[in-house]
């Protein structure tokens, strides 16, 4: 192992840094670092899924990025925050705060980003903060404010253990959030009269529990819950006196959604689905009230995501099963600290502490508490529009922190492109070589999960510790501290005064209960005095946390009151629409995107692994099997896609699961570790005009046979750094990495090319047949197998 493991041995209760289940682990740190469910937190009782399992063998400082580098060239923290300083001070000076922005991450800690939305929206002057959680839940939170008054999630974790009816509507919770998913399956072993119904457009794994599933046509979900809400009204299954008491726009929402449309023959045309599937649905919703609907990247990340989470919510207002045991819609976030990211203001369109700009009082009251030289006074851009901005110019200097979005961003050639033309980019990471931080002027080397201490809080509202066992390599910092050092250098010392996250999470806690007595959703009031000691011992607990509740809240709105001005749910009149990126002649199928089940993002941490790794381990492309006769595609060939924004290459997987018309890439390759194999470069940069979200399942795609002349694979004990093979996808496993190669013209001379990557030394044993265009070599070093090739047509 490395020098960072040579520790004493000792446990530690820390929070998995993967989804946002939030998983609480215990890790010992002696001659290695072992890895282990926490049987203590509530989140996972002990559970782990593939990835957290794994954690253990992520922890090494193999490709880290140690030190600050301005230009390519190792320079000290003081001149690297002097150069973040002073080329954020002249863009200003020359152009106004709008000219600059952040683009932060839910890989962040609730005290990172604390500081980065402080200095940008109080200090800076701009709303111009945005995060890559825009890109998987900010749909959600626009869905609950227009519902709720606030970006509540209702429930918690048990909910979907009492329910008796389990909607899973756009997750593949089975991969995406496993620990959930072993928790609502233990929970139906446990009692069997429990149903689950997965609405998903492909069969997934998470189909392995569901007493049915429904493979709606792509982007139909607004009219199969609409017509559900008008079958309730018929049913006579709505609580009226709900209804009455605890909502308003009751009305318009049940006129929306009634007439001929909602009938179940024509939710099923409209869905493309059976008739009877449907009817059995409507049956199942209708005469079960301990109903929990799981929601996450499928009604998300679409066009018309905020009107389809409100059709979920509203059946749930309709039929008032809300805040009590077993019962409520419920969001799941995709990294460890979304949520966190929500509560302080990471999103370009709120304050901290849930608060808006819309709320005169509220701009006052975060202003005065901050005390802020120049508050920002309306929202900034959100993530595509931020983007967008930096490739017109009118954004001259942006800092990128923990995330890689020349991979993550739609149409991502062109949001890689404007990052290149970009006056001046800062990217704080852990990861010396990604896809972004190629891109970067400055680049600062930020503290990994295991080196910092600070607060994560998951879908649950659970807030939990992160803390750290290593000492952080290097010269690499906590990202809080970059940002404090970057507002002194900037003149803002005397409002980032922190020495240690604590006295930033106590800050966070005081203004979350200034002037909120009830009134706003969000309140850590018991923490507004929270001392080191405490802070270090934190045990899980979910918000809110006023003085009143000291030990937290499960369930929000069993009292039927809500934080609209009038205390009321709102229900809102949703018009279902198809996604407005359509297949055509040109581009006949639509590309879903999503996870995989043992990677995370852009596989900077699960990459290093191999037993993670063996699971899949190339990018792919799954379709129909009649599609492929349609296409000419060959399973275990490789595929050619493309769409009017990018392409890429993929294997191609056959599956019965895929509905036909559909296909589905993972989104974790990146240049790093494939060529031509980044999804997002095929994904239009569409997004829902309300929350921003792009439109990540809907892409019209054109998929062909990829015409390779040859197709090889390489083993080797050494990375390799050439990317010169059309196709090539780098694999770790045990010992070696693994090359699988792949180009549409012929080579002559293989001999030759293996030497120009791996080098003359050494012994070669060789086999060539030219004319059948064969070829294989072995490589001894010091007599020990050191490198194979095999080349076939």
């Amino acid at each position: 192992m490395t020098e960072t493991l040579a520790q004493p041995s000792s446990v530690v209760h820390t929070t998995c840094p993967y989804c946002g289940v939030g998983c609480g682990v215990e890790v010992s740190v002696g001659d290695r670092v072992i890895v282990r469910g926490d049987p203590s937190h509530p989140a996972n009782r002990g559970r782990l899924c593939s990835k957290g399992a794994a954690l253990g063998e992520t922890v090494d400082l193999e490709g880290r990025l140690l030190y600050p580098e301005v230009r390519g060239e190792r320079v000290s923290w003081e001149a690297a925050v002097d150069a973040v300083a002073q080329g954020f001070a002249r863009v200003i000076e020359a152009h106004g705060p709008e000219a600059v922005a952040f683009y932060v991450s839910g890989q962040l800690l609730t005290e990172d980003y604390y500081v980065a939305n402080k200095l940008m929206k109080g200090f800076i002057g701009s709303g111009n903060i945005d995060t890559n959680s825009r890109l998987c839940m900010s749909t959600a939170v626009a869905a609950h404010k227009r519902a709720f008054g606030a970006d509540t999630v209702p429930g918690c974790y048990e909910d979907l253990e009492l329910a008796d009816l389990v909607l899973l509507v756009g997750s593949n919770t089975a991969w995406a959030h496993p620990v959930i998913f072993q928790r609502i399956a233990a929970a139906k072993r446990a009692r069997p009269q429990m149903r689950v119904v997965v609405i998903d457009p492909r069969r997934t794994a998470s189909c392995d529990i569901a007493d049915l599933h429904l493979a709606l046509r792509p982007g139909s979900d607004g009219f199969l819950f609409n017509g559900l809400l008008d079958h309730l009204r018929r049913e006579d299954a709505l609580d009226w006196a709900f209804l009455e008491t605890s909502t308003e726009g009751f009305a318009a929402a049940l006129e929306a959604a009634r007439g001929d449309a909602a009938s179940i023959p024509a939710v099923a045309a409209a869905c493309e689905l059976p008739e009877e599937s449907v009817a059995e649905f409507f049956r199942l919703f209708a005469r079960t009230p301990r109903t929990v609907t799981l929601f996450s990247q499928g009604i998300n990340q679409s066009s018309s995501g905020v009107d389809k989470a409100n059709a979920i919510l509203n059946l749930h207002l309709a039929t008032g099963r809300i805040g009590r045991p077993g019962m409520g819609p419920f969001s799941m976030t995709g990294q460890p600290n979304a949520m966190g990211g929500r509560e302080v203001g990471g999103l370009a369109n709120q304050l901290a502490a849930h608060m808006d700009f819309d709320t005169p009082e509220a701009l006052a009251r975060v202003a005065g508490f901050w005390q802020a030289t120049n508050m920002a006074r309306s929202p900034g851009l959100k993530a595509v529009e931020l983007f967008e901005a930096i490739e017109a110019g009118r954004i001259k200097a942006v800092w990128i922190m923990a995330t890689n979005p020349a991979v993550s961003l739609p149409e991502a050639d062109r949001m890689r492109a404007a990052l290149g033309r970009c006056e001046l980019v800062v990217v704080s990471d852990c990861v010396r070589e990604t896809d972004t931080t190629r891109l970067a002027h400055v680049l600062l080397p930020a503290a990994a999960w295991g080196e910092k201490d600070g607060t994560v809080t998951n879908s649950e509202r659970r807030i939990s510790r992160q803390r750290a066992f290593l000492p952080a390599p290097g010269e690499a910092r906590p990202d809080w501290w970059i940002l404090t050092q970057v507002a002194r250098r900037l003149g803002h010392g005397q409002a980032f005064p922190y020495e240690s996250p604590v006295e930033v999470f106590r800050e966070h806690a005081r203004l979350s209960a200034l002037d909120n007595a009830g009134t706003r959703d969000f309140d850590l009031g018991s923490f507004a005095d929270i001392d080191a000691e405490t802070y270090a011992t934190l045990a899980p607990v979910q918000w809110p946390v006023p003085h009143t509740r000291p030990q937290g809240t499960a369930r929000l709105f069993g009292d039927g009151r809500f934080y609209t001005p009038s205390g009321k749910a709102r229900l809102v009149a949703v018009r279902p629409r198809y996604p407005t990126t359509a297949p055509d002649a040109e581009y006949p199928l639509v590309l879903n995107t999503g996870r995989i089940r043992d990677q995370w993002h852009t596989m900077t941490r699960t990459g290093k692994t191999p037993r993670l790794s063996a699971h899949i381990a190339e990018p792919y492309v799954e379709l129909h099997p009649r599609d492929a006769v349609r296409f000419g595609l060959v399973e275990g060939e490789l595929a050619a896609l493309s769409s009017r924004t990018g392409s890429m290459l993929a294997r191609v997987n056959l599956s019965e699961g895929q509905r036909p018309g559909s296909v589905f890439v993972p989104i974790h390759w990146s240049e790093s570790n494939a060529n031509a194999a980044r999804v997002d470069a095929l994904v239009s940069a569409v997004t829902d005009p309300i929350s921003g979200q792009p439109e990540s399942k809907h892409a019209p795609v054109h998929v062909a046979p990829f015409s390779a002349a040859w197709s090889a694979f390489l083993l080797t004990r050494r990375a390799l750094a050439w990317r010169d093979a059309e196709y090539w996808v780098s694999i770790r496993s045990d010992g070696l990495w693994r090359y699988e190669l792949a180009g549409s013209r012929p080579r002559d001379d293989w001999a030759a090319w293996v030497r120009e990557r791996l080098g003359e030394e050494g012994d070669w044993l060789e086999y060539a047949d030219p004319a059948a265009g064969r070829y294989r070599a072995a490589r001894l070093l010091d007599g020990a197998l050191d490198a194979v090739l095999f080349v076939a047509p």
